[in-house]
């Protein structure tokens, strides 16, 4: 099993200093690299400060420049923002300046706040549509000349310029929908899928839907599953608090944007009270605490296992959930240290 590190520039209130912020993502992305993890993911959100992400290639250009084997993944763009020619060029590019980094992440968006922003009268529930018809065309526009005249793009004659570097640049689609399960495997595409703070039976029906996707595809299907996590790993009390404290406060701002409840002031959102937010057996501590990356790192390791039982080829450890810079460096370093020799010295024997 791979490790990757998904990372958002967050800010939670106005305190946080923007430039450190900034540097702590690269401080992240480096301790990854340094430690063997295969792919950095960044996200695409707008007008939020939990979220700092307006455009995935920005970031991923920079961090790029400051280290030299970890690969560079959009997780992800969100196709209806998106001109497919811009959306091409601007992922070729990244790959240029990578020497052919780029993984390419596409996606339909969470959040109907933004779509109602971004894309005024566009239902979340319907931006699959988008996604499934950009992704060909960035493909044929990589490959070179192409017109299109499809349904919500129409084009004559373009290219992508600059084209990637890679030959074939690796492709990965977002999905928990057993639609998008259905795409992905067809059109041999890697997927990412994020339980939310759901239990292990979650990852147990994505696990069944890509099973499913692929007896439709008539047992075909050579692309990898990748799982997300929030993740916290501590051997103190006070950090255990700490972190639940702070995903507790970013899962009050999350049930904000998802449920449409309370402002959002200045990009902070007002949190939703937890007893109120849908499901509320999912932010209770303990629920949390079973369901999520989080505990010592014998316990971690153990979740871990689960996952790579089930199949997951890569686990993503999603660092983001308002936690202190300090404290996520304590917990990434803790699973560098204390939990990925385990799975290393499997790797290892499984070669054997």
């Amino acid at each position: 099993m791979k490790f990757h590190l998904a990372i958002n520039l967050e800010r939670l209130d106005a305190s946080l200093d923007m430039k450190a912020v900034r540097d702590h993502t690269l401080e992240m992305v480096q301790m990854a690299e340094a430690a063997g993890f295969e792919i950095a993911w960044a996200a695409e959100h707008h007008a939020l400060e939990m979220t700092i992400a307006p455009n995935p290639f920005q970031i991923l250009t920079w961090w790029g420049e400051h280290t030299k084997t970890i690969r560079l993944g959009v997780g992800v763009a969100n196709a209806a923002y998106w001109h497919p020619i811009k959306l091409a060029g601007e992922a070729a590019m990244l790959d240029l300046l990578s020497d052919g980094r780029l993984e390419f992440g596409i996606g339909s968006g969470a959040y109907q706040r933004e779509f109602d922003r971004m894309m005024p009268g566009l239902d979340q529930r319907d931006s699959w549509q988008y996604m499934q018809e950009s992704l060909p065309v960035v493909q044929k526009l990589w490959a070179g000349d192409y017109a299109h005249d499809g349904t919500y793009w129409k084009f004559p004659t373009a290219t992508s310029c600059p084209k990637p570097v890679q030959d074939e640049v690796p492709i990965w689609v977002a999905a928990r929908a057993p639609i998008t399960f259905d795409y992905a495997v067809e059109h041999g595409c890697d997927i990412m899928s994020w339980p939310l703070t759901m239990p292990f039976s979650e990852a147990e029906s994505y696990r069944a839907r890509l099973d499913d996707a692929i007896a439709k595809n008539g047992g075909r299907y050579d692309g990898r599953w990748s799982l997300m996590r929030h993740t916290a790993v501590y051997e103190t009390e006070d950090d255990r608090n700490s972190a639940m404290t702070s995903l507790r406060r970013v899962l009050g701002q999350f049930g904000n944007l998802m449920m449409k409840r309370g402002e959002v002031v200045n990009g902070f959102p007002d949190p939703v009270p937890l007893e109120e937010m849908e499901g509320n057996a999912r932010v209770d501590p303990e629920m949390l605490e079973e369901n999520l990356m989080f505990g010592n790192p014998d316990v971690v390791a153990a979740k871990l296992a689960k996952y790579q039982d089930l199949g997951v080829d890569a686990f993503i450890y999603y660092a983001s959930m308002g936690m202190d810079m300090d404290q996520q460096k304590r917990s990434l370093q803790l699973f560098i240290d204390k939990v990925m020799p385990a799975f290393a010295e499997k790797e290892l024997a499984h070669a054997g």
